[in-house]
């Protein structure tokens, strides 16, 4: 009976440590995550992408909501896959990238939704200056091993802002009416990051 009775404290210590567990540090893997942006341009959707950018993330498995993650962009790693359209998007009528080097946003709330593995992520966002608290719907793809060991998880977001609101506001009148450019800006972010090994 003590036996038994030793084999249930046991248990109940370690799920009393697994339910507080610290949370899990990972990092986004770059090699292996995207993020992309399109705007309307006259008649078609023109897309980029930013090839430099990194980002960390607190996991807590047992309770999602004790989570946060931050995410930075280089601003001058805009790629539109033509030179002249980067260099004018570098410049002081877009993102001004001398001024201003990044695009950041750090999280203060994770909540889940009523739809399975989504979670609305609020934050700080920050572009061109300008810092604004934003929430964006962020599906979670999961965990899993990778060939080497090491454990990664999966996250993809999809939303949608208006530059107008960060001061970007180049744009060219046509004269048939309407304008070059829409002001809202479709954005995908892909991640796939990879936990931090203890030293």
């Amino acid at each position: 009976m003590k036996h038994f009775r030793g084999i249930l404290a046991a248990s109940a210590f370690l799920v009393t440590v697994s339910l507080f567990a610290a949370p899990d540090a990972f990092t986004v893997d770059p090699k292996h995550s995207g993020a992309e942006f399109k705007i309307r341009h006259l008649m078609s959707n023109v897309g980029g992408k930013f090839t430099d950018f990194a980002g960390s993330a607190s996991l807590d498995k047992a309770n999602p909501a004790a989570s946060s993650v931050e995410f930075t962009i280089q601003t001058a790693s805009i790629d539109t896959a033509t030179t002249d359209r980067d260099k004018h998007l570098k410049s002081v009528d877009f993102f001004d990238v001398e001024k201003f080097p990044t695009i950041t946003f750090k999280s203060t709330k994770i909540t889940p939704t009523q739809t399975k593995d989504t979670y609305d992520v609020t934050g700080d966002f920050t572009l061109h200056g300008v810092t604004k608290q934003v929430t964006i719907p962020v599906a979670f793809l999961g965990f899993g091993k990778d060939p080497w060991g090491n454990e990664r998880a999966g996250f993809e977001l999809n939303t949608t802002l208006n530059r107008k609101d960060y001061g970007m506001n180049w744009n060219k009148t046509l004269d048939q009416g309407g304008y070059l450019l829409a002001d809202d800006v479709r954005i995908n972010i892909n991640l796939e990051m990879v936990k931090k090994k203890q030293q």
